[in-house]
Formats: structure tokens, sequence, C-alpha cells
């Protein structure tokens, strides 16, 4: 048993937590954070060696005796995944543990000790001081009354200024450690619907309601209540981006496509009537602080013009970014911060840039590697804080660092079990507008006779269904648990073939495919600021194994060849420069069908004759002919992604225009019809749908049966 004399707290404090190591117990700001035992033992460990490896033997032999039976390496990485999970932590961007192979972990934040008692500590303090500068006397010396005191006081004089020194240093590095903090989660919607924030006048919070696909604008209280819809012109797609700073005006983007681009307008609120903001068109905007000017993007480019989009000049960047996106003024308008992707595959993070122009700097820069996300900054209304998501969470950077604490790091101000996102501080300063989703779905069928939908498999929350020849097996991923699993139809002889992403959270896999022999599947997997990988696995279990380990381009929606010696592959949707390409499974040979540069999303016909791929953007879609080695265009300006052959190969069904519906096209003759409107049907999933078919041809749609509502926390600042 280890000896803690009395006067030892073991308190260790790292940025704004506490570690009582006597009581087991850890707080952040101050209130007690929920941990279980083992994942508090495993953090006891590395607060004990700072900076250096614990082992994983060193934390198994802590947390299990040697005779237990368990499965040590599940029941650690769970201890890890749970104890970053009380910290708000990454594993792929530390800021506290840090992963290293398959060698342990390694507390990677600077610590502080408070390792005496308040009494103790004042005595030693007050000991201190009465023996600082010794008054030193030689024999030869004699020291008179009036020296002696002159002496004293002078020593006295001396502890004050060194007294008053650290007091002063003390208070400006507690002071700048002092952090803002979020509580008192208040729901202000209750109708579960989809939707994000956009700005508040103060009374009122503007927001969109929908998808991209068929956006709706609204507004409510700042105190909760019903969404009011705000009307907008009939035909238009009207997307919100910003509201102005006095609330008088809503920029929108008459959006289509994927990602959306079109002309910007101003909507006067409340009554939302349309104006057009000159010829600026783009995907992005904002409009800065003083009502004056505004920033958009158009791809990769950001202009500057006018407030009324007059007057457009394009902002000189000495480097690339892509997808830029939500575009946020800095409160004197000197700066834009934005999101955007360093590479067309880089996961999107948040930058800054000179409103004159320059290099984008990287906006977080402490954190080790970037997010798998960071989006939608907003100021608060003092100018002190950049509030934005990351991790599922909400975030503030503040907007100094000062001279003690050098740049200033992000903090995360909540640890919610739900996704948070779109952050909007209040106009007076004590509130933020947060929208929280919980994610699950339906598996839902759609009946080509009656067509009526009814759950299917029971409703599993789950998607990327594929189903064995012989119709008897099914594969499927989780959602949103990423966990790829295999069964019977009727749901017995259920098989996980994966494990979670304990320690990369984000990671997911996608499209899992039977070989024709039912035998074997493949599928991709995904995950931040790596490429997408190709993975075989047994039907019966076992350790994945990557197809092409060496290869670093993306390996993206695997399928078969029909006599299971190949596999085609594709890039990333959206990517230009996106190839179909083909495996040879014997010779190990990888080639590039002709003339599919631009192409992605590829699947292999039944009978071998024919590839159907889309186009990046997901507007057109392609079929080649082995026979002829032609590609011709089959559909055009109606696809909404995820192609799937019928079982016969007469058809190809797939999402209407912007997922709306969905169609399928007759093959012999090109053939379009539509079978069913989605408009009404909320649907979910990781690419936020997806569609498969049944062993009979019928649709397969996760419905959305989540919830997305706006909360309003109370905001603190120090």
């Amino acid at each position: 048993m280890e000896l803690i004399p009395d006067y030892v707290s073991r308190v260790v404090g790292f940025g704004t937590f506490e570690v009582d190591l006597r009581a087991g117990e850890l707080r952040r700001n101050g209130r007690k954070v929920k941990i279980q035992n083992q994942p508090f033992q495993i953090l006891a460990m590395l607060l004990d060696r700072p900076g250096e490896v614990v082992t994983r033997e060193e934390m198994r032999a802590r947390l299990w005796p040697a005779e237990t039976f368990v499965d040590f390496d599940h029941g650690l990485n769970s201890a890890v995944r749970r104890l970053r999970d009380a910290l708000g932590d990454s594993a792929e961007n530390p800021t506290y543990v840090e992963t290293l192979g398959r060698r342990g972990y390694r507390f990677i934040f600077p610590i502080r000790r408070d390792t005496v008692g308040d009494s103790k500590r004042h005595d030693a303090t007050a000991r201190s001081i009465a023996t600082v500068v010794p008054i030193s006397v030689t024999p030869q010396q004699t020291v008179t009354a009036t020296e002696l005191k002159k002496s004293t006081k002078t020593t006295i004089a001396v502890a004050a200024v060194i007294m008053a020194t650290v007091a002063m240093l003390t208070y400006i590095w507690e002071r700048g450690s002092a952090v803002p903090t979020v509580s008192n989660y208040v729901q202000l919607t209750r109708d579960g619907h989809a939707k994000w924030l956009v700005g508040t006048d103060g009374a009122r919070l503007y927001l969109g309601l929908g998808n991209s696909d068929s956006p709706k604008i609204g507004e409510i209280s700042v105190v909760g209540g019903d969404v009011r819809i705000l009307p907008t012109p009939p035909a238009a797609n009207m997307i919100p981006l910003d509201l102005s700073s006095d609330g008088s005006e809503l920029l929108a983007v008459d959006g289509k496509g994927s990602p959306y681009h079109g002309k910007l307008w101003s909507l006067h609120v409340p009554v939302g009537a349309p104006s057009r903001l000159g010829d600026a068109e783009g995907s992005a905007g904002s409009w800065s602080p003083d009502g004056k000017a505004l920033a958009y993007s158009n791809g990769s480019a950001i202009f500057l013009a006018r407030a009324d989009g007059s007057e457009p000049r394009k902002l000189s960047m000495t480097t690339t970014v892509n997808h830029v996106n939500f575009i946020a003024w800095s409160p004197a308008s000197a700066h834009l911060r934005f999101q955007a992707s360093g590479s067309p595959t880089d996961p999107r993070i948040l930058w800054e840039i000179s409103t004159k122009g320059g290099d984008p700097q990287r906006l977080v820069q402490s954190w080790s590697a970037p997010s798998e996300w960071e989006c939608c900054g907003k100021w608060t209304a003092d100018g002190r804080y950049f509030v934005f998501q990351s991790r599922s969470q909400i975030w503030a950077l503040p907007r100094k660092g000062g001279f003690v604490h050098g740049n200033p790091k992000p903090i995360q101000l909540t640890s919610s079990p739900m996704f948070l996102t779109t952050p909007v501080p209040s106009k007076d300063g004590k509130k933020l507008f947060v929208v929280g989703e919980t994610h699950r779905g339906e598996l839902t069928r759609y009946d080509l006779k009656s067509g009526e939908f009814s759950p299917y498999l029971g409703g599993i929350s789950a998607e990327f269904f594929d189903f064995s020849k012989d119709g008897q097996w099914v594969v499927y991923v989780s959602f949103p648990e990423a966990v790829l699993w295999r069964s019977k139809v009727d749901g017995s002889e259920r098989l996980q073939l994966t494990n979670p992403p304990t320690d990369e959270p984000s990671r997911f896999v996608a499209m899992p495919r039977w070989s024709p022999d039912g035998k074997h599947i493949i599928y991709f997997e995904m995950g931040p600021g790596k490429p997408a990988r190709i993975y075989e696995v047994s039907a019966e279990g076992g350790a994945p194994r990557g197809l092409l380990p060496d290869d670093s381009s993306q390996q993206v929606d695997a399928g078969w060849s029909p006599d299971g010696n190949k596999v085609v592959f594709g890039g990333l949707g959206g990517d230009p420069a996106s190839t179909i390409r083909i495996l040879d499974l014997k010779t190990r040979q990888v080639s590039t069908l002709a003339g599919s540069e631009g192409l992605f999303s590829p699947r292999w016909s039944p009978d071998g004759r024919y590839m159907a791929a889309l186009s990046f953007d997901t507007s057109k879609l392609h079929l080649f002919d082995f026979q002829t080695e032609k590609w011709t265009e089959l559909a055009k300006g109606t696809t909404g992604g995820f192609p799937n052959w019928s079982k016969d190969g007469q058809y190809i069904y797939v999402f209407g225009e912007n997922g709306a519906s969905v169609i399928r096209i007759r093959i012999s003759d090109r053939q379009l019809e539509r079978l069913t409107d989605l408009k009404s049907v909320k649907q979910t999933g990781f690419a936020g749908r997806s569609l498969a078919l049944a062993p009979d041809d019928s649709p397969l749609l996760l419905r959305d049966t989540g919830t997305q509502d706006v909360y309003a926390l109370d905001w603190t600042e120090p």
C-alpha cells in the first residue's frame, strides 16, 4: 500500500482538469467528471510519468491480476477510449494522451503538481520569507544596532517586493489560465427536424431547415418556441449563409449540386424579399461587421466585394486551398477565417488569411494533426473568443494568448453525448446557441408493388447492405457505430467482422460487397487525414487484410468482377482526378480503365459486360461497354449517387437529383422511370443517405429517427 503523508494532497492539474489521486476523482473547472476505475488508474499511471511511455504490459499488470482471464487488448483499448471520452480527447489528434504504435501511451500535456497541504504550505512559505536574504557577519565585523536595524528593513523590503512580484505573476498566470465555461442546457425546439444555426439579431435566431437538397429558412425566439418559416421564391433553392450585423438581411445562395453552388442573394427579414448581389456566385459568404463589405467563395477562390456584391476582386493567396466554406470576418475586419482542405482529399479544417491576401494559415496550430472536421466558427459579441465545432463538440479559441501563455490554444467547452454543431453566441454575451444531434436510423424498404415504406430486418439502424448471391446472407455497417456485420437474412448467426473504432472514433467502414462464391467480403475504410483503403475479410471472421497496402491513392467503392478474379475501385467523389481502376487478384497488377478520368463509384454489371460509374460531381451516369471499349452517357442531371444494378442486369437503380427520388434506368433503351418521391422521407447515414437493393430489387433506405434541436447554454467568461 502506498504511504502518502497527511500533508500531501496528491492533486495533479493539467489544462482545465484536476486529478485528486487520493480521492480518485477527476474534476474539470471544479466540477466532478464521471470516470470509471480502470480509466482512472490508467490516468494515474500516465500522470506519474508525464512525457514517458507507459507500456501496454505495465497497464495490463496494473489493471488485471496475473490469474485474470480476459481479452486484455480489447479491455485496455476500451479503458483508454473511456479515458479519452472523459477528457474530451482524440486518438488521432491527441491533446493529453498519445498512442505510440503497439508500445503504449504517453501523457503529453504539461502538468502542475500540488503536493503540499494548505496549512503546511502557508507555514513553509512564512518560514522561507522569514529566512530570506540572511545577514552574514564575519568575526572581524562589528554591527551596530543602527546598521542591524537598516539591514532588517532592507530584508523586509526585499521580501515584500518578492511577495508582490510572485502575487502579481500568479494573478496574471491564473487570469490567463481562466477559461470560459458553458452550463445549463435549455432545449428551445422540440420538432427534431434537421436544422443548422445561421445567426441572431438578439431577439430571434435564424436557421436553415432540412438539407441542402430541399432547404427552408426559419426563425425562432431566443427563448424558444415554434419555428416560423420565412417566405422565399417558390422556384428557388435558398440556403442561408449569414445574417447581417444589424439583423436586417440574410445572405443566401440559390444553390444546387454537390457541393451546392449558385447565385448569391440578400433576403430582407422578416418578410424575405430577395435581391441579387451583383454577379456574385459561389458556395459560402459573409458580410463584414460594419456591413460595408462581402466575402464569398467560388470553388477554391475567395472574393471581396462591396456589401451589394459590386466591385468584386479576387483575394490573392500564395497557397491554394480547396472547398472554401463557412467564412467569418474578424471583429476588426482585418482577417477572414474559413473552412477548407489543404488538398481535395484532406480533412476540412479552419484557416485564417489577411483581407489583404497572402498565405493562409491553419487556425488551430496547437493540434498536432488536422482534426477530422473543424467548422462553422463565430466570434463572441465582445470579440474575445472564436467558437467553432470539432470532434462533435464545441470549442473556443481565445483571440490572444498573452505574453505569458504564447499562442492561444483551443478550449473544449462541451462534453455532451449529443453531437453539437453550428454554435452562435448571443448578442448580450450571456448565451451560446447550438444544435444538438442524436444519430439513429431505421432500415426501411420501399415496396414497388404497393408503393409503401415499411421497416426491414426489424428496422435495424444500419446501411450499406449487400446480399450474397444465393440471397441467404447479408452484410451491413451499423450506424452510427461504424461496425461491419454479417448474418442470415432472418437476423440469425450474426457475426461482427470489424472492431469499433475505439482509438479512431471518426474512422468508418463502407460499401461491403460479397464475393461471388460467398466466402469473402471486401469493403473500404476511411478516416480523417488518411487515404481510403480497401480491405478483405473472411465471411467466417478473422483479421481483415489490405488489398493494396502500398498504394497511397484513394481506394473507394470496391466491387467484384462476376468471376471473382478482379476488384474494381475508384477515387473520392468531388475529385476530378478520380479514375476507375481494376486490380487483378492473380497477378496483383492494377490497371486504369481507359477514359475514366473524372469518374468514381464504379459498379460491374452482373454479366460482366458493362461498368457503370458516376461523374465526380454526381450529375451524370456513364456506362462502359467492354465489348466496344467505349463510354456512353446513360443519364444526365438526374442522378444523386449510389448506383445499384438489378439482379438481372437490366436496370440501374440510383438516387434522383439531390436524392429527392429513386429512379431506375433501363439499359436496353435508356428509358428512365421514377419509382418514388423521397422529399417527405428524412434520411440519414454516414454520407447523409444511402441506397441499396433487397434480393427482390426493392430499394432500401435508412430513415432518420434521430433528432436535431436547438439548445441555449449559459456562457460565462473569466
